[in-house]
């Protein structure tokens, strides 16, 4: 059931289709909303929190939707239709992989406020059931539509903590990260090796390798030593902080020369590349010599993914 699906019996005037819609869901996915004073706004509430820890949760991982449309967006607070999907391999948030994105409305960066325009095309599809009053419907929804920055941000912050190695919450956490997320994008340092190698320095003072991922002028270095000293406010010891972020942070994602390795060994007959990956991408936290985790070279790079693949 996706949000699409509401869509399209909300635009044939469809009402009586639209709740029979609303009741199956809640009935299958959110059983106890039944008994809310308005089930169909707590199911509203519901899918927006579910869809904005999603988006941050894989964010976190450097994940691109690709097709972030209404038709891909699950009331379940999953998704559906991963064809044209990737993950960054240097952080860029305006980076698009999808062929069919050529504007880039999916973007990395752009993927909460998709996941909001498309909630926004739910409660509008909605609004009968909310309340026989239209401004008073308009005003319901618009109350469990604000809440989407509040989930997201609770989880993408505190996500960023954990993978900064942070188990105390300060002020100052959410420019730290942003100052990281920028020296990235000026040194085009890869996504998933910078914050692995983060924890590298954690257990071994040394930061040569997480500096070598960044190209000039980044400002890495000057980031790095105030992260230290944020790190030495922690009160934990060093092997819980590295622990934490090693099983926060992971060493391999499905990286996208890799799966083109993968597609045209198995057009050519030879699956066994394919259950080498799959089996390391299993354990995606566990160190290993499978040599997954290297970024493509400049031939290897994948500019455009495909709907289909």
């Amino acid at each position: 059931m996706r949000v699409g699906t509401f869509q399209y019996f909300a635009a044939q005037g469809d009402i009586e289709g639209v709740r029979i819609l609303a009741d199956h869901v809640i009935g299958r996915l959110y059983p106890d909303l039944a008994e809310a004073e308005n089930p169909y706004l707590a199911l509203l509430e519901a899918v927006t929190a579910r869809q904005a820890d999603l988006v941050a949760r894989w964010m976190l991982v450097g994940f691109i939707h690709g097709v972030m449309n209404t038709d891909n967006m699950s009331i379940a607070g999953e998704t559906i239709d991963f064809g044209p999907c990737a993950f960054l391999d240097a952080y860029n948030p305006a980076k698009v992989f999808s062929f069919i994105d050529q504007n880039g409305r999916y973007a990395y960066g752009n993927q909460p406020d998709m996941a909001l325009w498309n909630l926004g095309r739910l409660a509008e599809a909605l609004l009968p059931l909310l309340d026989s009053d239209r401004e008073k419907a308009i005003e319901q929804a618009k109350d469990a539509l604000m809440r989407f920055d509040d989930v997201f941000n609770d989880t993408y912050l505190g996500g960023w903590r954990r993978k900064l190695g942070l188990a105390q919450e300060e002020n100052g956490d959410a420019r730290l990260t942003e100052r990281l997320l920028t020296a990235m994008h000026r040194g085009d340092a890869d996504f998933t090796l910078t914050f692995r190698r983060l924890g590298d320095v954690v257990r071994t003072g040394q930061t040569d390798s997480l500096v070598a991922l960044f190209g000039p002028g980044s400002g890495i270095e000057d980031w790095i030593g105030d992260w230290q000293a944020r790190l030495g406010r922690e009160e934990r010891p060093v092997e819980a902080c590295y622990t934490d972020m090693q099983a926060t942070n992971p060493r391999i994602i499905p990286r996208n020369h890799r799966i083109e390795e993968m597609i045209r060994s198995a057009v050519a007959g030879d699956y066994a590349p394919f259950h080498r990956l799959v089996e390391a991408l299993s354990h995606p936290f566990d160190d290993a010599a499978d040599r997954f985790e290297v970024p493509p070279a400049p031939h290897e790079k994948v500019m455009n993914t495909f709907c289909g693949t």
